[in-house]
């Protein structure tokens, strides 16, 4: 059988965070080879796949030669002699093979790598990219980007409290427009942040590492930005926020650092709505903690045409993203494959956002590798939108510029999605 899987090969690399992780090379007998990196989250949720470390005081514990141990003993012995067309079979056996409810005993990052390494030379041996072999023959739309261009929270010290002030060029006419559009601001917030003596850096995700006094200074910078562009903000380019709550409030408590003040659940989402009332916000991410059910679902209520994005609080899990929306909480999913292991798994989390009418966002992590394996994720299976982190850096840029090769393998600068795929479509800020 020419998709059988002779060779698994584990193989330990760096992330860009300058941290090791795992490379896994599937290779087929019919010489078809596929190879994957697995990411690294900062701020992660409970309820994630956990990653396979060493401990000790080696690389502070970050090491992972046990993964990759893990990979070329277990999990090669294991997969050997299966059928890498089967995704389901071989990602059900990574999960009985690690036998533990969040993948810590061979390591979510060995499993995660794995599965996409199978995907990918499933696809090649079948002589198409992963996005085309994923898709089976549907027709496919470019995801429209969302992207960070101010980092905060646990991706840059903690220096201002939301992770990611983001924004979503919601008028462009095609990918690589919204790419355009989107290099222009950044390039616009860069300069107003160096004029004004407030820019320490770039954040994890290549986003600028800000030196503002409060949260909302933050977003008037960003308006700004917008505006220097030459867009018109919430028309042509809006804002996105991912609060990442759970990084500073729990047990219905919000404790924000940079203002040095405290909230109880109900003032914090009275705070989050006063701000999507002031800015063009379409998407807010993770607004209150993970802990806080009741609390999300109450400001999910609250909030029209706006989309409430569930990162934490749903892990890319199938049965969360079902008690969330059977709950009221959220109306859209983050999608990420390395928070709960396997392709099958995160597969089955995105049907459950589409069974229940939600919104997709395919995300990558804040420790990246050159590994594009999202990008393929997102258009085959026709996610509306992908986030990758900020318009600079190799581990970020390698992503967006694999959508280019897509939108001309397509014909033309990548069409994406329509405007009703989108909750902000009838909002204030539409076109």
């Amino acid at each position: 059988m020419v998709s059988q899987i002779e060779k698994v090969i584990g193989r330990r690399v760096w992330d860009s965070r300058g941290w090791p992780t795992v490379e896994v090379e599937i290779r087929l007998a019919s010489g078809a080879m596929g190879r994957a990196l697995a990411p690294a989250g900062a701020s992660t949720g409970s309820a994630e796949a956990v990653d396979l470390r060493d401990g000790g005081p080696r690389f502070r514990g970050k090491d992972v030669t046990k993964a990759v141990r893990a990979v070329e003993a277990e999990i090669a012995r294991d997969l050997r002699g299966m059928d890498a067309t089967d995704q389901a079979a071989v990602d059900a056996a990574l999960v009985a093979l690690d036998g533990t409810p969040n993948k810590s005993r061979i390591g979510g990052n060995a499993i995660v790598a794995t599965s996409m390494a199978v995907a990918h030379a499933a696809a090649a041996s079948a002589g198409v990219p992963l996005w085309k072999y994923l898709a089976g023959g549907r027709a496919v739309h470019l995801p429209l980007p969302e992207i960070q261009i101010f980092g905060g929270g646990a991706h840059a010290g903690r220096r201002i409290d939301v992770q990611d002030f983001m924004v979503i060029a919601v008028g462009a006419s095609n990918y690589t427009e919204a790419l355009d559009w989107t290099a222009e601001v950044y390039h616009s917030a860069g300069q107003l942040m160096s004029d004004a003596g407030l820019l320490a850096g770039v954040a994890d995700e290549g986003g600028f590492w800000p030196l503002f006094q409060n949260n909302s200074e933050a977003l008037d910078m960003l308006m700004r930005a917008i505006e220097r562009a030459g867009f018109r903000p919430g028309e042509q380019v809006a804002i996105s926020l991912d609060i990442a709550a759970s990084q500073f409030g729990s047990g219905g408590r919000y404790r924000l650092g940079l203002e040095k003040r405290e909230l109880d659940s109900a003032a914090m989402s009275e705070m989050l709505l006063d701000w999507l009332r002031r800015y063009p916000i379409v998407a807010i991410e993770d607004p209150l903690a993970e802990d806080d059910a009741a609390g999300i679902a109450a400001f999910t209520q609250q909030t029209k045409n706006v989309a409430v994005v569930g990162d934490d609080f749903l892990a890319t899990n199938a049965a969360r993203i079902r008690s969330a929306a059977a709950a009221g909480a959220c109306n859209t999913a983050l999608i990420k494959p390395n928070q709960i292991g396997t392709l099958t798994e995160t597969k089955a989390a995105f049907d459950a956002a589409v069974e229940a009418h939600w919104g997709t966002i395919v995300s990558a992590r804040s420790g990246e590798t050159e590994d594009a394996t999202i990008v393929h994720l997102a258009v085959g299976w026709g996610a509306p939108m992908l986030k990758v982190g900020s318009f600079t850096r190799s581990e970020r840029m390698v992503k967006w510029n694999e959508g280019l090769r897509i939108a001309e393998a397509l014909g033309g600068k990548g069409e994406l999605p329509p405007r009703k795929a989108f909750p902000w479509d009838k909002g204030p800020w539409a076109k």
